[in-house]
């Protein structure tokens, strides 16, 4: 699932920005590190890229946020490596993390 996706099975919105993105994104950064099984491998100053386990197999799904500041948003993707249906465990990933963000304040 992506808020770039075209088509609406695997499409979510965006993070809207409550405040300064500079600000939110480590907020952003830290609620990823949060996430249960959830490592960062790849982060710069505009995008993150996590990897998320599963809890009885361990398969391995990819999380990546990409910070937009001129569109006052962030991308998200979430989707796993291997198979063609997860269960729905992508969509409540992205959906655990919008709702911590906006508990948070970060996104509206």
């Amino acid at each position: 699932m992506s808020s770039d996706a075209g088509d609406a099975a695997h499409s979510t919105l965006p993070f809207e920005l409550s405040g300064r993105a500079t600000e939110d994104w480590r907020s952003v950064r830290l609620a990823v590190i949060g996430l249960p099984r959830t490592r960062i491998v790849t982060e710069t100053d505009d995008y993150i890229h996590a990897e998320c386990s599963s809890a009885v197999f361990g398969f391995v799904d990819d999380l990546e946020l990409h910070l937009r500041p001129s569109e006052n948003l962030i991308a998200v993707r979430s989707a796993s490596r291997l198979g063609h249906s997860d269960f729905g465990v992508n969509r409540r990933r992205v959906e655990k993390l919008r709702s911590l963000l906006r508990q948070r304040g970060v996104i509206r």
